[in-house]
């Protein structure tokens, strides 16, 4: 990969959580910023996720979860990309996330967590600290 190449974020939304308007908008900005991004679409499951990752070539995984399911979707997403041997692929993410599981989620290896009110240029200057891998 080139030194100046663009970092790869695909952008998912995972379980039955059918609310998408955020992960499109993030998508959105993200490539407008000069990200390369692959959206998913909706009801991924982690498995599904994991493979878009590992065949996009992604630097990173970005998920939008508004279900309340976040904690068993972060847990099996990671879980997934240990057991395919990616655990160098970043996972952030951002929903409706209560502020007790932030610290939780950080420990299973979530890098950074966008909860509502969050701004794009905040998720802009995250990923802005990412490198390709």
């Amino acid at each position: 990969m080139s030194a100046n190449a663009p970092v790869r974020i695909l952008i998912a939304k995972a379980g039955l959580d059918g609310h998408d308007r955020g992960a499109k908008i993030i998508a959105r900005t993200l490539r407008d910023a000069g990200f390369e991004v692959v959206y998913t679409g909706l009801h991924q499951t982690p498995e599904m996720i994991v493979e878009a990752a590992i065949q996009e070539d992604v630097d990173a995984i970005g998920m939008s979860i508004l279900s309340g399911a976040h904690m068993t979707l972060f847990e099996a997403v990671i879980s997934q990309l240990g057991e395919q041997d990616a655990s160098d692929i970043v996972v952030f993410g951002g929903g409706i996330i209560p502020d007790e599981d932030i610290e939780p989620l950080r420990q299973l290896g979530v890098n950074q967590v966008f909860t509502p009110g969050a701004s794009t240029t905040e998720v802009v200057e995250y990923a802005r600290t990412l490198q390709p891998i």
